[in-house]
């Protein structure tokens, strides 16, 4: 009987090891993939996504960054419903509460209904969201604080600056669900690629295969640099190349 239950707890300790290992491999693969995410340039991930799959991934051309950057994570998601009431910024706590709960390297997506003219982040949520770890944030609306931002160095995209708040004007709609940002479909843990092209978002599902063609894409076009700077000729390296 010893015997058994000795046989049956090793058998639990291994299953339980097995495990372990999987979700470190899964980790590992991740951050690996986000890490290839970081160094490829959002307009190949644009393309790759649109060959690939013939979908538009990358949002409006007026969300743009408050300084020069390049960062890329998953995503955390909010949205911000538009509706005038006085309960000040209690209605606007699961905000907040994202930015906390948020892991470090994540992307804090906004989305603020009819918001341009309001300031969905500021000086406050940006320096919790720096000293939280997260990679960046993207804002379906306005900001503002702009002198307390740049001092951080914390990367924000935005739709424009103003000097309003959404305070009494909005309550959340949701925290970690599906939203549209600036045309895109944005869900929890995809993956937001952002440089000073825009941004990209990719399906955390075909994060891995859009990686590999973002990169062979890459790696073609920085090689046509150099051709054309050798030959004087875009006509030849596209001839060469096969790509624009």
């Amino acid at each position: 009987m010893r015997r058994k239950l000795s046989a049956a707890a090793g058998a639990g300790c291994f299953l339980i090891l097995a495990l372990h290992r999987g979700r470190v491999h899964a980790a590992n693969d991740e951050e690996n993939i986000v890490q290839g995410f970081r160094l490829v340039e959002a307009a190949s991930v644009a393309d790759a996504m649109e060959q690939l799959y013939g979908r538009r991934a990358y949002m409006a051309h007026d969300m743009r960054p408050l300084m020069p950057t390049k960062f890329a994570g998953p995503a955390v998601t909010v949205l911000l419903h538009k509706e005038e009431h006085t309960d000040g910024s209690k209605a606007q706590e699961g905000m907040l509460d994202l930015i906390d709960e948020a892991a470090p390297g994540s992307v804090y997506v906004m989305v603020v209904e009819a918001g341009l003219d309001y300031a969905g982040i500021g000086g406050l949520m940006s320096t919790a969201m720096k000293y939280r770890g997260l990679a960046g944030a993207i804002v379906d609306g306005g900001i503002r604080d702009t002198p307390q931002i740049t001092r951080l160095q914390f990367p924000v995209f935005s739709r424009g600056v103003v000097p309003s708040t959404t305070v009494n004007h909005y309550r959340v709609g949701g925290k970690n669900i599906t939203v549209n940002c600036a045309g895109v479909e944005v869900r929890p843990s995809d993956i937001i690629v952002a440089d000073m092209d825009g941004v990209v978002a990719v399906p955390r599902e075909k994060a891995a295969e859009v990686l590999k063609k973002a990169q062979q894409l890459d790696e073609s076009e920085h090689s046509m640099y150099s051709f054309i700077e050798k030959y004087r000729s875009i006509r030849e390296a596209v001839a060469k190349f096969g790509r624009l």
